[in-house]
């Protein structure tokens, strides 16, 4: 790349040579108050200090709680550079994420002071440059003493956890929530580096793609800095496509349309192709020169919300090229505290996760970040719809300065950053927050102090519709669509179900039929070998002290025993209560996504609570935060399946006493035609009563096939069953009349053979008598061992082969006895 001025820009990072020293005085203790240490950028305080041996790992045990003073520690970071050569008109030191009360200084004069963890920053450094030996410093000064001052002056306001992260522009879950330690971090958390251009640069550039009929449409905004006032010309190619346009003297902005006749259009995973076009942009001078360019992968896709009322309410229901897409979510949380450890692998490793349990859309939630160019790009591949939720979640927030000018401009750079990628369909403006004006008890104390619902209702859809009217703003999580409607009332927009978590049984998701459903769920410990990883108890116990620090939930462990003592045998020690816990919360949300599956057409959307964890806790997630399946992630992949078969109580009279149906439903692109055996049997696999149900289930819709009395009314509920099925197991569905704890489980008899291969191990499981659930845990014998499959219920008779993968081969006694290999009636 030329340096000569005018020729081409010049980037150079400033990613080595970074020192942290904490400021002293300032709450760190004696072995690291002013003591300079090796820095890694991006990074954070946190992870400098583990390096360097400092501290304990924040996640194991309770070293969180004596970390807390980091947080409240000032901090300074300390880089020695050269000026870069070349005869540049502009070097401006560009930072791609300070985390967060930043003070620059260069060869000792401030440069700038920011406070937006969110938002990039540019400075303009020229004159303050020398040749060699240049000296760059970042200050940051504590999170904690920023917050509480704003807090202080501005007035408390109601939140969810007694923490002030409402008044500071950070990642909220840094300061602790009801799955995530209270870590507050500090740092270069982006890149960091300076920019050498000259003449002019491209200030940003907002392409907003559109679908006329056959025809795509890219709309290109162009915005450019100058350091002189000379014409300039601006290019845009996509498709074989080119448009080009002049920006005069004394003007910053341009628009360039491109048309490319018949696009192969992007689409959703399991409804078609994501093909994508490279769209360049390029910045020339007047004597032809590239001054800068800019490239992106777009795709040509539509994107229309309906919230058109009707009859029962008011639906939510995305439509991408016109066909309406029945969401299989998950909320997304911050993959980790420390946001420079998520490299684009692990990302992809998430993806895959997350496509192997059927899901076609992530919901980023609004306690956490932004998420990174890597996300979207990999979202944009693979398929995966991203709803994105501004940063604001479950507390009042102030709209008085700094903090409005601050939202503002944090919304706009990210709305103009984001809005090349078609797998963002949905903006929304916050999570949980005009919930809790209504329902959590803040409007006394408020006392009509500001509390968002100007930047909710107001700020941000003028924001969204000025830079990107391509793709819907939805104002809340949930949100009615009207104010004078209750925000969480199911028949009208998003839903959140949290009542069966909180003071309910699961059963209770059958109470609602709702328009979408955009958070639920039900906890779970995490794989054992995480628990082992993480802790040092000695017994493990559920409520031994690990445990207890690593359950963020308020009453979260006796809301675990209130779920098991409703529905499953009495735990004899801390293995069956791993087991049973984590069953519970499969069977918990799988009995609510196939329930709101089962209403397609007024439910058009389910995401639930949550894919992902930021380190090692029990929580909603059915991916743990050593990135270990827990059983959830199978339940989740069977509910979340393209064709569903569930049997469905259809009517108040259930219970044993009718009322029950085969509902089949079909998300994929083809019509779905089978024949369906229904059968009521004993547990010993005596047929009491049968017959046979014609599927033809065009593409993405839903039947009901109600079943008869003889079916639907055992003559013993606790020892008779149902068993729908489709032609194989993926498609079979079962149905209990009795709870597990009251069922007449047989001792289970079972003949296991295991079988090396390459790779792993074959476990052959066959039934001598009824296996309910059987799981096997590999990961007690090899913390890298994986099993392809979970929670199989074999009739006697049935065999099920379950491949496990690990480096070395595992014992096969130990692989296929308890607590390894489990079932129900162990």
């Amino acid at each position: 790349m030329s340096d000569a001025r005018g020729a081409g820009p010049h980037r150079q990072a400033l990613h080595d040579g970074w020192t942290l020293r904490a400021v002293s005085g300032r709450q760190a203790p004696p072995e690291v108050d002013g003591r300079a240490v090796p820095a890694t950028v991006p990074g954070c305080v946190h992870t400098d200090l583990l390096a360097a041996g400092l501290i304990p790992d924040p996640y194991l045990d309770d070293n969180e709680t004596a970390l807390a003073w980091i947080g409240r520690t000032d901090w300074v970071y300390e880089n020695t550079f050269d000026r870069p050569a070349g005869d540049h008109q502009r070097l401006d030191l560009v930072c791609a994420g300070l985390d967060t009360v930043a003070t620059i200084t260069l060869n000792g004069v401030e440069v700038g002071r920011t406070e937006n963890m969110h938002r990039s920053h540019r400075f303009d450094v020229t004159s303050l440059l020398r040749a060699e030996d240049n000296t760059l410093a970042v200050r940051f000064d504590s999170a904690y003493r920023y917050a509480e001052a704003h807090r202080d002056r501005l007035g408390d306001r109601p939140n969810s956890y007694p923490e002030p992260f409402q008044f500071i522009r950070k990642m909220a879950c840094n300061f602790g929530w009801d799955w995530g330690p209270t870590l507050v971090t500090a740092g270069i958390w982006q890149e960091i580096g300076l920019h050498g251009w000259s003449v002019a640069r491209l200030a940003s550039v907002r392409p907003l793609v559109t679908v006329d009929g056959g025809d795509g449409r890219v709309a290109v905004h162009v915005e450019v800095d100058r350091a002189a006032e000379l014409p300039l010309a601006v290019r845009a190619q996509v498709a074989g496509q080119t448009a080009e346009v002049t920006i005069p003297a004394g003007k910053r902005a341009a628009e360039l349309t491109l048309t490319v006749t018949e696009p192969e259009l992007w689409w959703p995973r399991g409804y078609g192709g994501q093909p994508r076009y490279e769209l360049t942009v390029t910045l020339h001078g007047p004597d032809g020169d590239t001054l800068d360019e800019w490239h992106r992968r777009i795709g040509f896709r539509t994107v229309r919300l309906d919230t058109t009322p009707d009859a029962q309410g008011a639906p939510f229901a995305l439509h991408v090229n016109e066909v309406p897409v029945f969401v299989r979510g998950v909320n997304w949380i911050p993959d980790d505290v420390f946001p420079s450890r998520v490299t684009r692998e692990r990302l992809a490793h998430r993806f895959d996760q997350a496509e192997g349990a059927n899901v076609n859309l992530l919901r980023i939630w609004g306690g956490g970040r932004y998420e990174s160019a890597d996300f979207y790009d990999l979202a944009d591949e693979r398929g995966l719809l991203v709803q994105q939720d501004f940063l604001f979640a479950c507390a009042a927030y102030p709209e008085e300065e700094p903090f409005g000018t601050e939202v503002a401009a944090e919304a706009a750079e990210q709305i103009v950053r984001l809005a090349s990628h078609p797998s963002l369909v949905l903006w929304t403006g916050n999570n949980e927050n005009i919930w809790g004006w209504h329902d959590w008890d803040w409007q006394e104390p408020l006392a009509g102090r500001s509390w968002g619902r100007g930047y909710y209702l107001e700020l941000l859809p003028r924001l969204v519709a000025e830079l990107d009217s391509t793709r819907p703003y939805w104002p809340g999580s949930p949100y009615s669509g009207n104010e004078e409607i209750h925000p969480n009332d199911p028949a009208y927009g998003t839903t959140h179900i949290w009542d069966v978590w909180n003071t309910d049984d699961y059963p209770k998701y059958r109470e609602y039929v709702p328009r979408f459903v955009a958070e639920f769920g039900y906890q779970a410990p995490p794989a054992y070998a995480t628990l082992r990883r993480a802790l040092s108890d000695e017994p493990l116990a559920h409520d031994s002290p690990g445990m207890a620090h690593h359950q963020k939930a308020a009453d979260g462990d006796r809301k675990l025993r209130r779920g098991l003592d409703a529905h499953l045998p009495e735990p004899r020690n801390f293995d069956d209560w791993h087991y049973l816990t984590q069953l519970n919360q499969a069977r918990a949300v799988q009995l609510g996504v196939e329930h709101f599956r089962s209403h397609r057409g007024v439910c058009m959307g389910t995401i639930v609570w949550q894919l992902n964890d930021c380190w090692p806790v029990t929580s909603w997630a059915a991916v743990d935060g050593d990135g270990r399946r827990k059983p959830l992630w199978y339940a989740l992949r069977r509910a979340y399946a393209d064709r569903l078969l569930t049997i469905q109580p259809r009517d108040a009279g259930l219970a044993g006493n009718g009322g029950l149906a085969v509902v089949a439903v079909n998300d994929g692109g083809r019509p779905w035609r089978a024949s369906v055996t229904v059968t009521r049997l004993t547990l010993a696999g005596e047929p009491r009563a049968k017959a046979t149900l014609e599927l033809d289930l065009p593409a993405y819709a839903t039947v009901t096939l109600p079943l008869s009395a003889e079916l639907a009314r055992p003559d013993e509920a606790r020892a008779e069953l149902l068993v729908a099925e489709a032609g194989d197991r993926a498609g079979r569905a079962l149905w209990f009349f009795a709870e597990d704890r009251d069922v007449r489980w047989p001792p289970p008899a079972l003949v296991a053979v295991v079988e090396p291969f390459d790779g792993g191990q074959r476990v052959r499981v066959t039934a001598r008598t009824i296996l309910r659930d059987l799981t096997i845990y590999p990961d007690r014998l090899d913390p890298f061992a994986q099993v392809d499959e979970a929670l199989v219920t074999l009739l006697p008779g049935e065999a099920a082969t379950f491949t496990v993968r690990s480096d070395a081969p595992l014992d096969p006694a130990a692989l296929t006895a308890r607590p390894v290999l489990r079932c129900v009636n162990d």
